[in-house]
């Protein structure tokens, strides 16, 4: 089997944790893959991929100021090392946050159905300020 693929497109209105569980669990459903291994992985160089906890919002929040306490704007003066600041205070900070986690990830497919935790959500985890549109490529074999 060659496998199949859809691109997803995730806005963002900032920085932080947008869950697109849902999304991936709907395009599986209707394809008749039983078992497999679907990858997901992020066009982009200023945003990741992760696979956290989705039932209490307190940890998103807790990962976005731990990551914004380990990684500040290029502004704060502990960053005043930062050569490359194209795009703005956020730019450099958000590709190291992405070099930091991860731009794809690989998840079962188990019945039908992703092998995800009980409480284990999909996650792009956006490090820009500013709003974006993401492009998430899904391949299922």
């Amino acid at each position: 089997m060659a496998g199949t693929q859809k691109q997803l497109v995730i806005a963002t209105n900032g920085a932080g944790l947008y869950e697109f569980t849902d999304q991936v669990a709907r395009w599986i459903a209707g394809t008749s893959v039983e078992t497999g291994l679907l990858t997901a992985f992020v066009r982009h160089t200023s945003c990741s991929l992760i696979i956290q906890e989705n039932a209490d919002p307190d940890v998103r929040r807790d990962l976005e100021a731990f990551f914004h306490k380990l990684v500040p704007p290029a502004d704060d003066p502990s960053m005043d090392y930062l050569v490359h600041r194209f795009e703005g205070a956020d730019d450099m900070p958000a590709h190291i946050k992405s070099a930091l986690t991860l731009v794809s990830i690989s998840i079962p497919v188990v019945g039908g159905r992703l092998g995800l935790g009980t409480w284990q959500g999909i996650y792009l985890f956006e490090h820009r300020s500013l709003p974006h549109r993401r492009e998430v490529l899904l391949h299922l074999a």
